[in-house]
């Protein structure tokens, strides 16, 4: 089984773990969030991560960490970069909830494959959803009611 360490900006990180425990109440051992915030250095959200790094990794059934950060480039992201080995945990960011529903149904699988489930999740979960209500769409000319009743 692999653990999933969440980073991001306050209070995201936190939030995505209580959506995850709402609809999977067994993943809390193996899914903890860090929340950066806003008044601590890079350097201090750092040594909290790695602290929760090591506790995911602690269990003797726990293979590997997917680490999920917000935001490329940002504090999240970067912190997380200096977690990651590559071999034992995998770096994924533009964490969604999707993303993050994919990752804990699929924890058991292999690392690589959780990754690619999780990148899966997060781009399918995002989508344009159409419109139908008639109070939405446009009047077409030969339409001869000027109003949109509501019920």
């Amino acid at each position: 089984m692999n653990a999933i360490l969440l980073i991001a900006h306050a209070p995201l990180a936190n939030a995505l773990r209580q959506c995850a425990l709402h609809v999977f109440p067994d993943c809390g051992g193996t899914v903890m969030a860090v929340d950066v915030q806003p008044n601590l250095s890079p350097e201090e959200t750092l040594a909290t991560a790695r602290i929760a790094m090591d506790q995911l990794a602690q269990p003797p059934h726990i293979q590997g960490v997917l680490v999920l950060a917000d935001i490329f480039g940002a504090t999240p992201s970067n912190v997380a970069q200096k977690l990651v080995d590559g071999v034992h945990s995998r770096l994924i960011t533009g964490v969604n909830l999707p993303m993050l529903l994919r990752a804990v149904s699929y924890r058991h699988e292999a690392l690589e494959t959780l990754v690619s489930r999780a990148m899966v999740g997060g781009t399918q979960g995002v989508m344009q959803v159409a419109i139908t209500a008639p109070q939405n769409q446009r009047r077409r000319n030969h339409d001869q009611e000027e109003h949109d009743h509501q019920q």
